[in-house]
């Protein structure tokens, strides 16, 4: 039997590999997400336009078409995928930096992640946000704008905060690795006992994200932001991002491929089930979002304040916790094989994550003027801004300084 070039470069056994395949197209898929994400943005039936500050508004670009499906589509996004993006940033840090050594290490990700963003997530944040500037001004005056974004805007970093974030928390950890590797390598002997304990994982996850995050989101609110120049986080977040990129490290220092990440392990293999149960904790609460039935609850004297917002942040931890544990499985299941297209995907994903802004906003601000519903116009600005990011990072990627860091 002859096989023909093309299907052995299309699809490869990569047995050996497996664990960095799957881990890379769960990366580039939750790229995609991002990319979906943003371009649902404009088009939410919640959305605002702060003309004094367009920073201050839930997207850059608001349109009048709105569509509640997106409400649903973006709010079931924001609940896991940042808390999964941080999970995995952790995965191969203690393999890092045990092979660079500490100084190494450091200086790589000033290369790989501070410096991309510092420059490149600035300059790529002056020529994406130029429309939301046109419509709360009705202005082009390019200077205007340059001072009025460093100003006003406060220097925003867009999606590139992650990137910001996820340099400072590679560089606390690497300063205190040494000081904890030994507590961190007999945490990390503790995984496999989670192999076939999907449950206890749930439960490790849900008090984990419950305890980091609750607290501080009640005490000053989930949806304040504080920026320090261009590093940008939500406040209510950050705590419970670093804790799980720690444990990302964590699980990343065991040998969670042959183990809680087997492709037999239990948690694995009932990917299907936590993806149910995540549907369910979101369904509630959106049905809460739409009706404030616990709101009427506290109106009506059936329960305190403190236990209704308790009762809330039960549901979305919850709905976070079983959405992290679907899309791991998932992946971890259905990755066999090495595909063309999605290996392409994988390579690019990074410089797509940084470039794909300037291309949502823009189409967001050219189909303004079209009547289209909602739906339309967001398939539009996500195929569009995703295609041509991924084209361009391609482009970019063959010259070999680029390619070499991103």
């Amino acid at each position: 039997m002859i096989i023909k070039p093309y299907l052995l470069t299309i699809m490869t056994s990569n047995l050996q590999n497996s664990r960095t395949l799957w881990l890379d197209y769960l990366k580039s898929f939750i790229t995609v997400l991002v990319v979906a994400h943003h371009s649902s943005l404009a088009y939410t039936t919640f959305a605002w336009f702060d003309s004094s500050a367009y920073i201050n508004s839930t997207a850059p670009i608001v349109d009048h078409n709105r569509w509640i499906g997106m409400d649903i589509f973006e709010n079931y996004n924001d609940i896991f995928f940042m808390f999964l993006m941080f999970f995995i940033g952790g995965l191969f840090f203690v393999k890092s930096i045990e092979k660079k050594g500490t100084t190494y290490f450091v200086r790589d990700r000033i290369k790989r992640l501070f410096i991309p963003f510092l420059f490149l997530g600035t300059f790529l944040m002056l020529l994406s946000y130029f429309p939301a500037y046109y419509v709360a001004d009705q202005s082009a005056t390019i200077t205007d704008y340059v001072i009025d974004f460093f100003t006003i805007e406060n220097w925003p970093p867009g999606p590139s905060w992650f990137i910001g974030v996820l340099f400072f928390f590679n560089l606390i950890l690497g300063v205190v690795y040494p000081f904890i590797k030994e507590k961190l390598n007999r945490c990390s002997d503790k995984i496999s006992f989670f192999t076939n304990r999907p449950v206890a994982v749930f439960a490790v996850l849900f008090g984990l994200t419950f305890i980091l995050y609750v607290p501080i989101a009640y005490c000053i609110g989930a949806g304040k932001w504080v920026s320090f120049g261009p590093l940008d986080f939500q406040l209510s977040r950050l705590v419970a991002y670093f804790g799980y990129f720690l444990l990302g490290a964590v699980v990343g220092n065991s040998d969670f491929d042959r183990h809680i990440f087997s492709s037999n392990s239990r948690f694995v293999l009932q990917w299907k089930y936590w993806f149910m149960v995540s549907l369910v904790f979101y369904s509630a609460v959106t049905y809460h979002n739409r009706t404030d039935i616990l709101g009427q609850f506290v109106d009506n004297g059936i329960m305190p304040e403190f236990v209704a917002w308790m009762i809330y942040y039960t549901l979305y931890v919850g709905s976070c916790t079983a959405s992290c544990m679907a899309c791991i499985g998932f992946f971890r299941t259905i990755v066999k094989h090495s595909y063309r297209l999605w290996n392409s995907l994988a390579e690019n994903a990074y410089l797509i994550y940084l470039l794909h802004y300037f291309f949502v906003v823009w189409g967001q601000f050219f189909l303004l003027k079209y009547e289209l519903h909602a739906l339309w116009k967001f398939w539009i600005v996500f195929l569009f801004s995703l295609a041509a990011s991924w084209i361009t990072s391609i482009c970019l990627r063959k010259i070999s300084f680029i390619k070499r860091y991103l």
